[in-house]
């Protein structure tokens, strides 16, 4: 009686997942588990509401369970996307004498896809072959989409070939895999061939190859897609513009852009979630603050994702303290902010010269309970190395290693350039050498690490190495080469290396490769070579070009090729007061003071002010700054006292004040208070005043170290005993025992 009852129970189309659990009870007191009728019911029962728990008992609890009760739980798993569990039983078919049928060999081909585990699909496909399902379109479609997956698209285009029937559907996973690795030629070809068989693509063909392009980075090529699929007269949908909107925002097209967000408007899509963030995201790359501010604003405001976009187009466009202030707003309305934000705002502070923020809004997002990730810590790590705040690179170091995110190789990469910019050379080679995997990132940071010391030596072993090790240098590699060459005057390694970038690598020599060619050539006072080189370059020369030919005009004197230069940047960069000032300085040291006071009377016509001297010095955990000739340093008098002892000292070691590089036309004892009142000599200061005789100093300058520092700050690490580090915006000067790394090159 029992048993028909329960049988009833669970034969119901009207069975509840309640009822269903009460007669697995009964089932389980009358020990009814031998009626294989009842299991398979009460499974499919299991399966159709994915009763995990349930449906592992039940399985597991059958002597012999059917193909039947296999394609249950395959399914149930499948649906889930729990596709561990799926290779886990469809592994247990041959142990129980069952042979997997058409309907389940696609569900195991799909696990492996997801999983991407290419050696247990290859077996799969083993079986495929030696099992007749080699003509089963279903079966062989999955196999494409597998290999695909994998990586593997010489594999999928063989078996792709050898398809019998070859769909709408293979044909698009198969063109939208060469689309997705850039071979635009062998996508648009495949493309072509699926119409000469009579295939029409659909919204999905269009729309793989469209994102396929797009997230390769062959922008152009997706923006032609999309116009050619509108002459075609396919109608876009949400999906197809969140592909084509972020190729446009690279291109940074903001009249497609906004014609696109015309449609969007039309079409009745602004509820589409991934379109709106789209959107944001393609504002904010072509520099529409604005417009971009307008979508957030008629945006569903809860949505997290749409807050995220918003902040991260703000400070890209370096509206900065907008995004603070935007951020401060929701996060007082209550707004739930997650580790995207966070380490959004951490990014934004970091790359906008906000660098204390950026380690603030580390400590509140850790305080807020927020767990930071392996895209927050290299977010971080460069406002450490931005200011040299060595310990708390340090800190943060220790961090990534507690949280097991050091091995994350973005993560390696910014300690190696963080080490670097904090002066400590050895512990950013260290941080490379325990790389398990280091990619391009990492060896470019490596070798850029040992430019900016100067060791020019390290640097062109390091890119040989990389050569050797199968890595393809990229644009940055060549700048890091060639800005070693510059730092140590190698101007036959130099060009070596700048042709070999068209003859041995086929790399069109940038604008950025120039102006190191320009600045080497410069430096060793070769200006006229420098000057031909810019008069023959295949690009209109920018402001960064003709700047590193007016810097070495100003040190070697030359006046004609300074005022030629100027004349060009004035044009460039009306509003920089750099170089006004790098031309008043030329006409200083060759005391034209007429000269001088016109530029002074234009720039103080435009508005402009010479850019202040900062310093930056880490004592204990506090960065200080300081700034030439201010006075509001509470240690300021103690500063001041210090530097006079210091000059005393110096004077009776041989050392003169080099008031030559005053560019005012002043008393000598007046040049000398001037030069005592440079920032990177009060940060020095401050720092013997603050810290353990014989400890290290670590000090960054924003402009170029004078000559006079320079000689100084050599002096003194001889006087005091003292390793002195000096980072300026040219490079790393390592000053210890009376000596520097630069050699007095820089």
């Amino acid at each position: 009686m029992f048993y028909n009852i329960i049988s009833q129970c669970l034969n119901s189309t009207t069975v509840t997942l309640f009822q269903a659990r009460q007669a697995h009870a009964h089932i389980l007191k009358l020990n009814l588990f031998s009626d294989s009728h009842l299991s398979k019911r009460l499974l499919s029962i299991y399966s159709n509401n994915l009763c995990f728990p349930e449906i592992n008992h039940i399985f597991h609890s059958l002597p012999q369970p059917s193909l039947f009760t296999f394609s249950s739980v395959i399914h149930s798993f499948t649906r889930s996307n729990l596709y561990h569990h799926v290779l886990r039983i469809f592994s247990q078919l041959g142990s129980h004498d069952l042979v997997p049928d058409g309907y389940l060999i696609p569900s195991a081909i799909k696990a492996c896809a997801a999983l991407q585990a290419l050696k247990t699909g290859k077996q799969v496909h083993g079986f495929v072959s030696v099992s007749g399902y080699g003509s089963d379109s279903v079966v062989m479609s999955s196999l494409v989409h597998m290999y695909l997956k994998c990586d593997q698209i010489v594999d999928a285009h063989k078996l792709f070939d050898r398809m019998p029937e070859r769909d709408v559907v293979a044909w698009s996973a198969m063109i939208s895999g060469y689309s997705r690795r850039g071979l635009v030629d062998k996508a648009k070809k495949l493309f072509s061939e699926m119409r000469n068989e009579g295939v029409e693509p659909n919204l999905v063909s269009w729309n793989g190859m469209i994102a396929g392009f797009s997230s390769y980075g062959s922008y152009v090529e997706a923006v032609m897609l999309f116009q050619m699929m509108l002459l075609e007269g396919f109608s876009p949908e949400g999906t197809t513009l969140s592909c084509i909107l972020p190729a446009i925002g690279q291109l940074e097209d903001a009249v497609m852009g906004a014609q696109v967000h015309g449609y969007v408007i039309k079409q009745g899509l602004e509820l589409d979630k991934f379109v709106v963030n789209s959107l944001l995201d393609m504002y904010g790359k072509c520099g529409c603050a604005f417009e971009m501010s307008q979508v957030f604003d008629e945006a569903d405001q809860t949505e997290i994702c749409f807050l995220n976009a918003f902040l991260t187009g703000l400070s890209r466009n370096g509206l900065v303290d907008t995004a603070l202030e935007v951020f401060e707003q929701f996060k007082d309305e209550g707004m739930e902010l997650n580790v995207v934000t966070w380490t959004s705002m951490i990014a934004s502070c970091s790359q906008n010269g906000k660098d204390m923020e950026a380690l603030e809004f580390f400590r509140k997002m850790q305080a807020d309970g927020v767990e930071p990730n392996a895209v927050t810590i290299p977010s971080l790590i460069p406002a450490c190395g931005n200011i040299s705040a060595l310990m708390h690179g340090k800190e943060i170091h220790c961090f990534s290693l507690r949280k097991g995110l050091f091995d994350d190789v973005y993560v390696g990469s910014a300690l190696i350039d963080m080490y670097a910019k904090c002066g400590r050379i050895q512990l950013s080679r260290r941080c490379f050498d325990i790389m398990s995997a280091p990619n391009l990132v990492s060896w470019n940071a490596v070798m850029s690490g040992y430019s900016m010391h100067g060791r020019a030596k390290e640097t062109i072993e390091m890119f040989h190495m990389m050569l050797q090790r199968g890595k393809k240098p990229d644009r940055i590699t060549f700048t890091c080469v060639l800005s070693a060459c510059a730092q140590n005057g190698l101007t036959e390694e130099g060009w070596q290396y700048f042709n070999s970038m068209s003859k041995e690598h086929g790399m069109e020599a940038k604008m950025e490769h120039y102006a190191c060619m320009v600045t080497l050539l410069s430096r060793v006072g070769k200006l006229e070579e420098a000057y031909s080189i810019i008069k023959e370059m295949p690009y209109e020369p920018d402001a960064c070009i003709w700047g590193a030919l007016l810097s070495s005009c100003r040190v070697h004197h030359n006046l004609n090729l300074g005022e030629i230069a100027a004349k060009k940047l004035f044009l460039l960069e009306p509003d920089n007061p750099g170089n006004y000032i790098l031309l008043s300085n030329i006409y200083a040291s060759k005391s034209m003071w007429d000269e001088v006071n016109r530029i002074r009377d234009v720039m103080k016509n435009k508005g402009l002010r010479k850019n202040p001297g900062y310093s930056w010095i880490e004592v204990g955990r506090k960065v200080h700054t300081l700034l030439a000739g201010d006075k509001s340093h509470p240690q300021m008098k103690e500063i001041l006292e210090k530097l006079d002892e210091l000059t005393m000292k110096m004077k009776k070691s041989g050392y003169l004040p080099k008031t030559s590089f005053v560019l005012q036309d002043v008393e000598e004892q007046d040049k000398e208070e001037i030069l005592c009142g440079h920032s990177e000599k009060l940060a020095v200061a401050l720092g013997l005043l603050n810290t353990s005789p014989g400890e290290s100093l670590q000090v960054i300058k924003n402009l170029r170290i004078c000559d006079d520092c320079h000689a100084a700050i050599k002096f003194i690490s001889s006087l005091e005993g003292r390793e002195i580090f000096v980072r300026d915006t040219n490079r790393f000067h390592h000053f210890k025992d009376g000596g520097c790394s630069c050699g007095d090159y820089w």
